[in-house]
């Protein structure tokens, strides 16, 4: 491979069968106006965020569907590998590059079934597989995040990563569906991933075991030596802020008195989450401003009843914290409210609606885009953080988990210099006594409530996968 590990000169994946009759150009076609009447409606149906797909009449301007027969038409008669022609993936594969011809790559996408059903898993904080979030770049399926304390993370996989092959077949071209289709798997099963690291033009295989992966999405520990905790949010799925609320409150009642707020590889989730956890450091003012593709501007405010909105805090944040991620640490910074420390984060700036088809698959389309409170686009670009510190070559976040059993000694002497750094800052802004050492806690959600399921299905931010 030569160049940009992105370069894609693979040839096309779908194929169709020269015996086919003209239905399935009429169920293109279909496809085709289905898609018109989901795209349609999209930025006007701002309160029905999942909606059945519906179809409309072609207005001046749509798409030359005389061109799209020929074009099917000829690769009926004429394309070669018969054998390997199929149905779905045709089907598939011509939604998903008519979203993909959007340009909005790694945001608005199409999902399968599976990918519908792994989202969800995903929001609900469960599912099976390596554990990591994943999105479509340029061609070539790339890791946004790996999850905590998961294959995909113990394999030392990171963000940036690209995915070349699964089980040594390659995936250069293949849309993320299918590539996602590969990888998801049940637990104690095996996958051997092929890996391209950008920044040391190195290429590796990995073999991991799938696993069920349970999302402890709210975890902290007391730092030893020290009053100030290390608060990690690992994702923005249903209930995180929640379970940040009592976290924050238990860590008062036992006399913590700052907090590190750790959003690295955290890939995002619910905009309401992200909402609610950055409430609870804020007082008052925006959390983000959402603009429409007519440059409408509307303010999401600060929620009232935040638990922490005076302790002392810093924000840890690198390329793996998109998203929600990137809301929460956008506002605190433009409320001056922490200190972020770390790497400029990944660059996620629109609000995705989830449109149902009928088949169980879904389109995911961009609707709004949203800023930090200030104004600033983020789309792109990301959060840059106040003071950037990129870890050492071969170094480690460490987790709450595994602070549990560190000495001050042993934190002192870690290699997570952005966590050091986070701790330097505040406890240069108030000195904390030393007290014994807590236990590590893990937060787990109350029980849902209706509201709540309802909530699972809206304001997605961004779009990527599971796998």
């Amino acid at each position: 491979m030569q160049g940009s590990f992105f370069d894609n000169d693979s040839k096309g994946d779908f194929k169709l069968k020269p015996n086919q009759s003209n239905r399935w150009i009429r169920i293109f076609i279909s496809v085709l106006l289905v898609m018109l009447g989901v795209g349609a409606g999209v930025i006007g149906d701002r309160q029905a965020l999942t909606a059945k797909a519906e179809s409309s009449q072609v207005t001046t301007g749509g798409p030359d569907f005389q061109l799209m027969t020929e074009a099917w038409n000829k690769i009926e008669q004429n394309y070669v590998d018969r054998a390997a022609e199929q149905t779905q993936p045709l089907t598939y594969g011509a939604i998903s590059g008519m979203v993909t011809a959007l340009g909005d790559t790694g945001h608005s996408t199409f999902l399968s079934p599976a990918m519908v059903k792994s989202e969800q898993n995903f929001t609900q904080g469960q599912f099976e597989g390596i554990g990591a979030q994943v999105e479509s770049k340029d061609g070539h399926v790339v890791i946004v995040a790996p999850f905590d304390n998961s294959p995909a993370q113990r394999a030392g996989l990171r963000a940036g990563e690209a995915i070349l092959k699964v089980d040594g077949a390659d995936m250069s071209g293949v849309p993320l569906d299918q590539v996602v289709g590969k990888i998801l798997g049940p637990a104690g099963s095996s996958v051997t991933l092929t890996i391209f690291d950008s920044t040391t033009g190195k290429t590796f295989d990995v073999t991991l075991v799938r696993a069920r992966i349970v999302m402890n999405n709210v975890t902290w520990q007391k730092l030893p030596g020290t009053t100030i905790a290390h608060l990690r949010l690992a994702s923005f799925s249903q209930g995180v802020s929640r379970e940040l609320k009592q976290a924050l409150t238990d860590m008062q009642q036992q006399g913590i008195t700052g907090v590190i707020l750790d959003l690295r590889n955290n890939p995002g989730g619910l905009l309401t989450e992200a909402v609610n956890t950055a409430s609870q450091f804020l007082s008052s003012g925006d959390v983000l401003l959402e603009q429409d593709a007519q440059g409408q501007i509307t303010h999401v405010a600060v929620q009232s009843g935040g638990v922490a909105t005076q302790m002392p805090m810093a924000v840890l944040i690198n390329n793996g914290s998109a998203s929600a991620s990137e809301i929460v640490a956008g506002a605190l910074q433009d409320a001056q409210r922490a200190s972020l420390v770390g790497e400029t984060t990944f660059g996620t700036g629109t609000v995705l609606n989830q449109f149902a088809l009928s088949d169980g698959s879904a389109l995911m389309l961009a609707v709004e885009e949203w800023l930090t409170p200030n104004g600033r686009v983020i789309w792109h670009k990301g959060i840059v953080p106040d003071q950037t510190l990129a870890l050492p070559a071969g170094a480690t976040s460490l987790t709450p988990e595994a602070e549990r059993i560190l000495t001050a000694e042993q934190l002192a002497a870690s290699t997570d210099i952005q966590l050091l750094q986070a701790l330097h800052q505040l406890n240069q802004s108030a000195s904390a006594p030393s007290v014994n050492q807590l236990a590590v806690h893990s937060v787990r959600p109350p029980t849902e409530t209706l509201a709540d399921r309802l909530a699972l299905e809206l304001d997605l931010i961004r779009f990527s996968a599971v796998i």
